[in-house]
């Protein structure tokens, strides 16, 4: 089993929406000393209720990021993710039950005001779009991404239910909740 050292110095993190990316990212970012790169951050503007940028200064952003020598990155943005899968030395999986991604987007929106991967500014609210997103976008995706994995040539982990992401936090010393 892959661990985290292995995984190198350029982390990349997929998995669907509500699946803990971002806080994993946070974990990783600090028991590596790496900097947490949040794709949401970077696609949507800042002190806004999730405004998308503009898709070239999106990508401006993206490109600016990889090119660092060091990060953990959380986000699929498949537009994206060839350039920054070329860049990472390590890949990790997750995955969670669709209906743990609509609890903890629920739990988000409505409990959680600081929260790894928030937008600056922005104070989340529950959107039809996203709960149809999890609900019904995201599962597809799921299949996609577990196929783009088995793929990859990268040093990667997989981490498919949420005991597997508690076990990954405890066996490389994370802290934090998964």
């Amino acid at each position: 089993m892959t661990t985290l050292d292995e995984l190198g110095p350029r982390i990349c993190i997929l998995g669907p929406s509500n699946s803990g990316k971002s806080t994993l990212a946070e974990a990783i970012a600090g028991k590596r000393d790496l900097p947490a790169i949040h794709l949401d951050q970077l696609f949507h503007t800042p002190h806004t209720d999730w405004i998308p940028r503009p898709a070239q200064e999106f990508v401006h952003l993206h490109d600016a990021a990889i090119a660092q020598e060091q990060w953990v990155m959380d986000g699929n943005y498949s537009r994206t993710l060839p350039q920054r899968l070329a860049r990472a030395t390590g890949l990790i999986l997750l995955d969670t039950p669709t209906t743990t991604s609509l609890w903890r987007y629920l739990r988000r929106t409505w409990f959680e005001q600081d929260r790894p991967g928030a937008l600056a500014g922005g104070r989340d609210t529950v959107k039809w779009k996203m709960l149809h997103h999890i609900a019904v976008v995201t599962p597809p995706n799921r299949r996609r991404l577990l196929a783009l994995y088995e793929r990859t040539d990268l040093p990667k982990r997989c981490l498919l239910t949420t005991s597997a992401l508690h076990h990954f936090y405890r066996a490389e010393r994370l802290g934090g909740d998964a």
